[in-house]
């Protein structure tokens, strides 16, 4: 629970910090984004070698985004771990993953220009076991030419009855139907 409340502030913080001035009063027409990231996860309950420590792995995510309001948005979500790991279960027994893939449906709020504020649940699915996840995180895009972003993201994943992980990344976005 202290993880999520320190997340929470930490986000909080951020964007008190970076106030933006409103969205332009333009007439608002729905649009797609799909969004890929080159990721790097880390986990606090990794093993290796033995002994319990923090891990850290390359990863990728493939979003999907629907844009219904200029301030909200529902999306899928999707990233994968590219290496092979071992984690403390929170029952004290050592879990495999073999290159854990996860699939979230989140909503989005977007109070601002570039800060985008998520939260979903969905699966992290994997060979051994499949695990169900809740997923909280901020987005900061800022807008390229021709419907392009550059997007950098901050994740937590809090997989129930198993163990967490956060993820930082950055890639580009592209609209759609705008």
């Amino acid at each position: 629970m202290k993880k999520i409340y320190c997340f929470l502030m930490l986000t909080i913080m951020i964007s008190s910090f970076a106030q933006e001035g409103e969205i332009k009063s333009e007439k608002f027409k729905p649009y797609h984004s799909i969004t890929g990231l080159l990721t790097h996860t880390i986990i606090q309950d990794g093993i290796s070698d033995g002994k319990t420590e923090w891990i850290s792995f390359p990863s990728f995510a493939l979003d999907y985004n629907f844009v219904f309001s200029p301030k909200l948005r529902i999306g899928l979500h999707n990233d994968v771990i590219l290496e092979d790991f071992i984690v403390e279960h929170k029952d004290g027994n050592e879990l495999e993953r073999s290159e854990p893939f996860a699939t979230v449906l989140v909503g989005g709020y977007k109070p601002g220009k570039h800060f985008t504020f998520e939260a979903g649940m969905g699966y992290e699915f994997e060979k051994e076991e499949n695990l169900f996840l809740t997923r909280i995180g901020t987005e900061y895009a800022v807008e390229l030419p021709n419907e392009w972003e550059f997007v950098v993201n901050l994740v937590y994943d809090m997989k129930w009855n198993a163990y967490d992980s956060f993820s930082f990344g950055a890639g580009v976005s592209k609209s759609f139907g705008k």
